[in-house]
């Protein structure tokens, strides 16, 4: 087995925020035991009940770290198109979600394109329409090795292609995939997972649609999903491009990537290593608290469906998993002062 290599730290935020179930997924990628995942962790300062929390976040260079050990277990040169291939849409949380229930694929690659770093902050992609093509480049604003550079590079275009298939119901055999390195010794398993034409040793990294593609309707989607999911992204966003060095980012961030309402404060408090009454004044420093920030989230996302939605008040209730919607329209008053009929008809009054 070959010993781990230390990654090179990317330049940049060091704040924890990066999902821990991606590195979990790489582990059964691998079929690690529980006894293996020490040596998948080796060199992350992480131990084995941390990385087993569901709210655990990492750093970029754990993250990175993580998969340069992986490629070391693996002893398999195509393991980048095998996690790509396991990185479905629900693994990215609430953009997944968006991407799944876009009316077309043109809509879902927007969504990837704006989202994506609320879910991997070491990575970016740029989507542009050149004549009858559609062309993606994606960019890592990390320092990475090449045999990381060109993992990441392989499951970005199975992520990116099985979305395709998925929003127009067939492989998208007219692609061509540009990957700016040196064809692999193993690129005869490209075709197994990825379709279409392949370029090696290209300008840039970069994927090539037809245009034709992009107004297909998605025979899965939901307005109403898709609402829901683009107002929870918008927060994650928005949390984003504040300061991300405070106690109360990393809560929202916690927040944002679960389902609306499920964290609770202790398994927030276990993810950030420390004890529930240690982050309780840790937020009163920052002259917040959990019950306030998940209330501030609660309350926006409830407003904003009812602003931009037709949905019922029990839709929305349960949405934002309300078990009784009589609960949720009693909070509703608390934060507003009005029902949420009230609201919404204020909403609709003031639009005239």
């Amino acid at each position: 087995m070959t010993k781990s290599v230390p990654v090179t730290r990317p330049v940049g935020s060091y704040t924890a925020c990066i999902p821990s179930n991606y590195s979990r997924l790489i582990a059964r990628v691998l079929e690690l035991q529980e006894a293996d995942l020490p040596a998948l962790l080796d060199m992350t300062q992480l131990n084995v009940d941390q990385f087993m929390q569901e709210e655990t976040l990492l750093t970029a260079p754990q993250q990175i770290q993580i998969l340069s050990n992986a490629l070391c277990l693996s002893n398999d040169d195509a393991f980048g198109l095998r996690l790509g291939a396991r990185l479905t849409p629900p693994t990215h949380g609430a953009m997944g979600f968006l991407v799944n229930s876009s009316p077309n694929l043109l809509t879902a690659i927007n969504a990837i394109q704006t989202y994506l770093p609320t879910r991997m902050n070491i990575a970016r992609v740029d989507f542009t329409p050149n004549g009858d093509w559609l062309e993606g480049h994606c960019y890592f604003d990390v320092d990475l090795s090449p045999d990381i550079y060109r993992c990441l590079s392989e499951a970005f275009a199975k992520i990116l292609f099985d979305c395709a298939e998925f929003i127009v119901g067939k492989p998208v055999h007219d692609a061509t995939s540009f990957f700016n390195y040196a064809e692999p010794s193993y690129s005869q398993f490209y075709a197994d997972y990825l379709p279409g034409q392949f370029e090696f040793s290209a300008p840039s990294l970069m994927v090539r649609i037809p245009m034709a593609l992009c107004e297909i309707p998605n025979a899965s989607s939901c307005s109403e999903n898709y609402l829901f999911a683009m107002r929870q992204c918008e927060t994650m966003q928005a949390q984003l491009l504040s300061n991300r060095t405070t106690l109360k980012y990393q809560v929202q961030k916690m927040m944002l990537d679960h389902p609306p309402g499920v964290l609770t404060e202790t398994e927030a408090a276990a993810a950030l290593f420390i004890c529930k009454r240690t982050l309780s004044r840790r937020l009163k420093k920052e002259n917040t608290g959990f019950r306030q920030i998940r209330e501030e989230i609660l309350s926006q996302q409830a407003a904003d469906c009812l602003r931009d939605s037709t949905m019922s008040i029990d839709t929305i209730a349960a949405l934002l998993n309300y078990h009784d919607s009589a609960n949720f329209r009693r909070a509703f008053k608390r934060w507003f002062q009005l029902s949420p009929d009230q609201y919404r008809q204020s909403i609709r009054q003031s639009n005239r």
